[in-house]
């Protein structure tokens, strides 16, 4: 595998299954309603709005917005008439924009009974000049106030960016940065995790407390390994295997080092994605699938490959059972609108790679560097170079035939979140952020790995992950989403969301002496 790379040059492969991705995640249509108080010109708000959807569209894609016509003025019969509007419209998403002062209880009923994400912003006041804060004063910024409080005593929850009170521009930029917290929101209440057996011997890890899933909108669908098993052999002789064989091997190029098992790969691809179709109940899915140690035998091969394959499709499909996993990867999906991967926080980096090939070049400590790795589940577009082969784990106590199946190869460099929503065992939910990069630095080593580097990663290690209890796996995106996945986590409920805090900020059980 070393050859495929020299020294910091790395080949930047393409995905080439866009024929087989799938409607795996939703597209957000926001309905922006302007609301006003009856002491207040009701055309200032109007105005507003109208000033705010022009700046939207000229600075982003139209199609994600729709201007509700009906401005709520302390007007129960305006909500009903502005919710019928947008539903008709077809909006999943919802902006309540405070032209002015606005009317907070119709306001904040729209939110009640609007069934989707929704957000709040507020109008600055543009000028002074002629009269503008006499005449044309809107007070949002107050209004703001008594939205919030009202949001609160019903009980609902709503997007409220940092700073929520901007001009035209600066509102239109909030509600963009809505855009993938609306698309997870939504996604989550219209999720259905399947999984296959229960988790492997010796990985309690990976257990699954269900309750906050149900909390979540999100179903779950328990099944065993011999029911995959049996619909996998209903699938032998799938006159749709040559097909899906052709595009592994296009996908795979000269990294196709396991030809004679590409048929088995095909009928089980086939396998999960007609599964899915005849189960899938909700709009959204995610794979929660046992890979070892009883697959091998049984089925003849290692799923990674295939499992990348779904992944890349929009499909996320975590290892180990892993179901908080296929979760997380789920939000990464939406939230990137990208291609995830899931991975072990693996092994440390040895010194002579560090002293190497990061240190005087990259602005990280050993301690800041470790090693992501997974046996061969990263998408190919993801990888700088592949290969699929065998499984070498597996290969240390099984047949190699049957370990057929991995892809193996390191991690394109550039920017990443790692990043984690968890149920505890008492059923609290919590969350990690981490942003970081992939080093473009040969990882001299097998599976699908790379070299990964976050600020200060020594000490979130040690008080976070481990002091948190999080288990081994973190899910990727291939790019800086921090924001966004707070932004969300925050939204549904997360209480406690951590990351990785800078030099001289204490995590409370830092020792403030060592």
């Amino acid at each position: 595998m070393e050859n495929a790379i020299t020294d910091m040059h790395f080949i930047f492969r393409f995905n080439r299954m866009e024929d087989f991705t799938m409607n795996n995640k939703p597209e957000i249509k926001i309905g922006i309603v302007a609301v006003s108080r009856d002491c207040f010109p009701e055309s200032l708000s109007v105005n507003r709005r109208k000033a705010l959807v022009e700046a939207y569209k000229n600075k982003y894609d139209a199609a994600d917005i729709y201007e509700c016509p009906v401005c709520i003025v302390e007007s129960e019969i305006h909500m009903q008439q502005a919710l019928e509007d947008i539903r008709k419209a077809g909006c999943n998403a919802l902006c309540v924009y405070l032209g002015n002062f606005g009317p907070e209880i119709s306001e904040t009923m729209l939110a009640k009974y609007f069934d989707g994400p929704k957000m709040f912003v507020a109008a600055a006041e543009e000028t002074s000049a002629n009269g503008g804060l006499v005449g044309n004063r809107g007070d949002a910024y107050c209004g703001m106030l008594n939205a919030s409080y009202n949001l609160k005593l019903r009980g609902v929850k709503a997007y409220i960016p940092d700073y929520p009170v901007g001009t035209a521009d600066e509102c239109a930029d909030m509600i963009h940065e809505f855009l993938p917290v609306a698309r997870a929101v939504y996604a989550l209440n219209n999720l259905k995790i399947i999984s296959f057996g229960p988790r492997p011997n010796n990985f309690l890890a990976c257990n699954a407390p269900i309750n906050q899933l149900y909390n979540l909108g999100v179903e779950i669908e328990e099944n065993s390994e011999l029911d995959l098993f049996e619909s996998y052999n209903k699938h032998a002789g799938d006159e749709r295997i040559p097909s899906v064989v052709k595009s592994m091997e296009d996908e795979l190029g000269a990294g196709n080092k396991k030809p004679e098992i590409l048929s088995k790969l095909a009928q089980y691809e086939l396998t999960l994605l007609d599964w899915i179709e005849a189960h899938k109940l909700k709009k959204y899915v995610a794979i929660a699938g046992k890979c070892w140690p009883a697959f091998q035998t049984q089925f003849g091969f290692v799923p990674c490959y295939v499992n990348s394959r779904l992944t890349a499709m929009g499909i996320p499909v975590s290892c180990e059972v892993d179901i908080y996993g296929a979760l997380s990867e789920f939000i990464g999906t939406v939230v990137s609108n990208d291609t995830v991967t899931l991975l072990d926080i693996n092994n440390t980096v040895p010194s002579d790679i560090y002293n190497e090939d990061i240190k005087g070049k990259f602005n990280y400590t050993i301690k800041d560097t470790f090693m992501g790795f997974h046996c061969g589940n990263t998408a190919s577009g993801k990888l700088a170079f592949c290969e699929m082969k065998n499984q070498m784990i597996m290969a240390r106590s099984l047949p190699e035939e049957v370990t057929n199946g991995t892809l193996e190869g390191d991690i394109v460099p550039g920017d990443i979140t790692f990043f984690r929503l968890q149920s505890t065992s008492d059923s609290q939910l919590r969350a990690y952020i981490a942003q970081g990069e992939v080093l473009p630095v040969r990882t001299r080593s097998f599976g699908s790995i790379g070299i990964f580097a976050i600020n200060e990663m020594g000490r979130f290690y040690r008080h976070v992950l481990i002091e948190k209890n999080y288990p081994h796996h973190g899910a990727v995106a291939f790019g800086h989403f921090g924001k966004a996945l707070f932004d969300v986590f925050k939204y549904i409920g997360v209480e406690d969301i951590a990351y990785n805090q800078p030099a001289g900020v204490l995590y409370k059980s830092e020792n403030p002496f060592a």
